[in-house]
């Protein structure tokens, strides 16, 4: 399987070629960019463009784009009307939305990648139709931008109650979207468990976000390093490998005090991974 890392890692940060180099000297091919603004301000042209000339020279990369959650710089901390969702009831509020994914999508004209990751609706947010038919009409008009700069839509498995693995693979079934899916094995944990989360989104898996959790809280923790993970990884890698061509193994993971060298950290934890 091939190895990647998505930016979440270092969301805090200003993303730069630095940055970058360091990713790929930690021994990643592929890369996930977190569109968040103050990591990667996908506004501004000029980030855009001194990322797009790296990358352009670069053995490195961008596998995909994780759609933005927030249209401020500060994680939302603006108010509510920072938060970037597909499942607003509001037409305007969610045409919105919309513009500002279409606005991330924009990075792929001038740094190619294959797939956006995208949330249907926000955690914990409740089951109703209208957010149904609001993610529907949302990703009809995201998928089709995104097809047309060269990109595929994967949904993503949060928690929430739209978007556990069963509810996905509904709603792909019923809505008849031809989208993936990106396979968290966090989240996976914090609900039906990531091996019937496998079982159940199997086909559709395109690619993956891996880290682990107590099960209640998604803290993006280390695989097989940090204190308090609960995810059976010899089983999980075991399932991961029965359809290794189809997904990288993506860690999406979460600074942290006890491992301040995050990149080599990484590194060991997906080495030990492959290991097991």
């Amino acid at each position: 399987m091939q190895r990647a890392l998505s930016t979440h890692l270092i969301v805090g940060h200003r993303l730069n070629t630095v940055w970058l180099e360091r990713i790929h000297g930690a021994g990643f091919p592929l890369v996930e960019i977190f569109c968040a603004r103050q990591h990667l301000d996908y506004h501004n042209k000029e980030q855009v463009g001194e990322l797009a000339c790296w990358f352009a020279d670069s053995k490195l990369k961008l596998h995909s784009l994780h759609s933005p959650m927030y249209n401020d710089d500060v994680w939302g901390r603006t108010g509510p009307g920072a938060v970037v969702s597909i499942t607003e009831p509001s037409k305007p509020r969610r045409l919105e939305s919309v513009d500002e994914i279409k606005r991330a999508l924009e990075v792929a004209e001038k740094i190619p990648c294959r797939y956006l990751i995208q949330h249907v609706g926000v955690g914990g947010e409740e089951y109703s139709d209208a957010a149904v038919e609001a993610a529907f009409r949302a990703l009809e008009e995201i998928s089709l931008f995104a097809r047309h700069r060269g990109v595929e839509v994967l949904l993503e498995n949060i928690p929430n109650a739209l978007s556990s693995a069963e509810r996905l693979n509904y709603f792909l079934n019923t809505t008849h979207l031809d989208l993936g899916v990106c396979l968290d094995t966090g989240h996976a944990n914090m609900h039906e468990g990531v091996a019937k989360a496998f079982e159940i989104l199997g086909p559709r898996i395109r690619s993956t976000h891996i880290h682990d959790n107590n099960g209640v809280d998604d803290v993006h923790l280390y695989p097989l390093l940090a204190k308090g993970g609960s995810i059976d990884w010899p089983e999980s890698m075991k399932l991961l490998r029965s359809r290794a061509e189809q997904y990288p193994l993506l860690l999406e993971l979460r600074e942290a005090p006890d491992f301040p060298n995050a990149l080599d950290s990484a590194r060991e934890a997906i080495d030990r991974l492959e290991n097991l």
